[in-house]
């Protein structure tokens, strides 16, 4: 086999894995150019979380397991929960029947108002006609005005009553809504990459339950040296290889969805001081997987085309 020299990167002072010298045997002897940068895969990871306190009855949630976006991961026990909601519906149902008593006596008052301005009226012609003595007026006056009091300060426990109910209505939402939350759907279509909590622990807000990421689409973090971001675009298509063991190098097609806006050192490991002080940016590659080849922190390079203008 004749010599041969591999092609210089700006990127080969970027810290390879000890399977990219293998890989970058192949491809020189492919007659191909070397890689333009390096990396790993992530999915995009969700965490979900409990949202109300209690014992985790049910968990759906499996490791390894794909779940659909919308289906029941778990289900938490809201026993506590309801029979608080119940109190309010009750309570609800009370500030209702004082409602009911208030405007009832408001009727009441309003016929009164209605025969005691009559009667004042009435009894003010007749004093002036000196028909009526002035004690009938005062008394007259007096009924009125003790009439229009009551009728004023049942209004205002009418009003009360009125901001009671609303309050209580509140309190009856944000219970029916802490119940509901007992239990858990899924956000996002993927596979359950680990559960952290089993059938029986007590939950608590805010803790998480499972994690889950989409694994149709990963996304591979490569970096680049400072002179090859001309070449880059975002949209671009470029060719990923992964190492498939004997069979050699599989290619894949990514399209560059995220380009850092700041330089950061060579991420570790590294191999040597002065690799250790260049400066790379990140960029992110989405890579499609729909025969589920790809996984997560698998290692793989890419080579990048000549960027459109």
């Amino acid at each position: 086999m004749p010599s041969f020299t591999l092609p210089v990167s700006p990127m080969s002072r970027v810290p390879r894995a000890p399977w990219l010298g293998a890989t970058l045997l192949l491809l020189a002897c492919g007659g191909e150019a070397a890689p333009d940068a390096y990396g790993n895969f992530e999915g995009v990871e969700v965490v979900v979380a409990a949202q109300t306190a209690g014992p985790v009855l049910q968990l759906t949630a499996r490791e390894g397991v794909p779940l659909a976006a919308g289906a029941v991961a778990a289900v938490i026990d809201t026993t506590a929960l309801a029979l608080d909601r119940q109190q309010l519906q009750a309570q609800r149902a009370a500030v209702a029947a004082r409602h009911a008593e208030v405007t009832e006596q408001l009727r009441v008052l309003e016929v009164q108002r209605e025969i005691t301005t009559r009667v004042y009226e009435r009894t003010k012609r007749l004093r002036e006609r000196e028909a009526a003595t002035a004690q009938q007026l005062d008394q007259a006056e007096r009924d009125h005005r003790t009439v229009l009091a009551q009728l004023e300060a049942a209004r205002a426990q009418q009003r009360s009553v009125l901001l009671d109910g609303t309050a209580v209505e509140a309190r009856v939402a944000q219970a029916r809504d802490r119940v509901a939350r007992g239990v858990v759907t899924n956000p996002i279509a993927g596979t359950v990459l680990a559960t952290y909590v089993r059938v029986g622990e007590m939950a608590t807000p805010g803790q998480p339950l499972y994690k889950i990421a989409a694994l149709d689409t990963l996304e591979l973090r490569a970096y680049l040296a400072g002179d090859q971001l001309g070449r880059v675009r975002l949209g671009q298509s470029v060719t990923v290889h992964i190492s498939d063991g004997a069979a050699g190098l599989r290619r894949f097609t990514g399209t560059v969805s995220w380009i850092a806006s700041q330089s950061e050192f060579t991420p570790t490991p590294v191999q040597t001081r002065d690799e250790r002080a260049d400066l790379v940016y990140a960029i992110k590659v989405r890579v499609p997987n729909r025969d589920g080849v790809l996984k997560i922190g698998m290692p793989a390079d890419l080579t990048l085309a000549d960027a459109t203008p």
